[in-house]
């Protein structure tokens, strides 16, 4: 094309003085190419930088920005802050001052409150603090009197140790208890809440098994006492309510002369129950007794005392039983019709 073009000027050179070489075209072509090589970087450049120079907030929500900066900085608690790390630095001289103390001294105060401690007979967690306070106000007395006069020759604790002592007993009394090592349970006070609405009425035990019937008058945690119409060892029935069944078919068909039952006494834990005689009662045991005036064993809970003498008995009594009066009311009347048909009197 160039030579074309060179061949079109030389042509055209008769007609007119119009000539185009290969150099021009040349200059021409590049000339163009930077021309629209420098539009396209300027187009680049306007862009990025219109990108670059907009600001994604708006003008009210840049000074909300600002005022909530501002309010944080003015809100914070300097003054407390301030007060925090003056009180750190304090405790920290403090705990120095404490951990100044030798080693050795640290093991003889340790040893001094040990046996303080072998004192108290049982793990009391109050009798142990009660000896260790006392430990202390007799250690703070004495190192007193070591400070209050350095010519005090009858002390064998110098005064320098005295004074950190003294420092330490004082004020420091908890650090002093981390430094030799010595720790003591804190108290757990119990609070029993009672949240239950007024007129909510107590629930009943569940007893296992078939219901009781009424007549059976069950009480939980209860033993009576009474002579043995059947041993409970030998007679095991599946729940209190077959135990209740059994001591009314003994006393309906018992024979004249023999203890009829008025009182059952059954067991029902799985764990078998408590029992101050030498036998290992068990699960589903039936007692069938007899009383004329039924006597409780036990109610309710086993007393403080009786626990203190007996070690292995539980809190609660585990036995359910019962003192039949529908029962009761048979054999007195027998027994009335007995005294009077003796007197001749029917």
């Amino acid at each position: 094309m160039a030579r074309g073009a060179v061949e079109w000027g030389r042509g055209s050179g008769s007609g007119g003085k119009f000539c185009c070489s290969f150099k021009r075209i040349t200059v021409v072509v590049c000339c163009v190419n930077l021309v629209a090589a420098f539009l396209v970087l300027r187009t680049f450049y306007t862009s990025f930088s219109l990108v670059s120079s907009s600001d994604p907030f708006s003008v009210d929500q840049l000074e909300r920005i600002q005022d909530s900066i501002r309010v944080r900085r003015d809100s914070e608690p300097v003054e407390l802050v301030r007060a925090v790390r003056k009180l750190r630095k304090e405790l920290l001289k403090e705990e120095n001052k404490v951990l100044k103390l030798l080693q050795p001294v640290k093991q003889k105060l340790a040893n001094e409150i040990l046996q303080k401690l072998q004192s108290v007979k049982d793990n009391n967690v109050t009798e142990q603090r009660e000896a260790v306070y006392l430990w202390r106000v007799e250690k703070l007395e004495e190192v007193k009197r070591v400070t209050s006069s350095k010519s005090n020759l009858n002390s064998s604790i110098p005064f320098q140790e005295a004074k950190m002592l003294k420092r330490a007993l004082a004020s420091n009394w908890q650090m002093l208890l981390e430094a030799i090592g010595l720790w003591l349970p804190s108290d757990v006070v119990h609070t029993e809440h009672n949240d239950k609405p007024e007129n909510e009425q107590d629930l009943e035990e569940i007893i296992p098994g078939r219901p009781l019937p009424p007549e059976c008058h069950a009480e939980t945690h209860t033993d009576y006492d009474g002579a043995a119409v059947r041993w409970g060892l030998t007679h095991h029935k599946e729940s209190a309510a077959d135990c209740c069944q059994a001591c009314l078919d003994q006393a309906k068909h018992a024979k004249p002369g023999e203890l009829k039952c008025n009182i059952w006494v059954y067991c029902p834990s799985e764990f078998g129950c408590y029992s101050p005689d030498i036998y290992k009662h068990k699960h589903q045991e039936c007692w069938l007794k007899q009383a004329e005036k039924p006597r409780l064993n036990f109610k309710d809970k086993y007393s403080e005392s009786y626990r203190n003498n007996h070690p292995n008995a539980p809190t609660l009594v585990p036995w359910i039983s019962a003192s039949n009066p529908i029962i009761m009311t048979g054999i007195r009347f027998e027994l009335e019709m007995l005294d009077v048909g003796g007197l001749g009197i029917h």
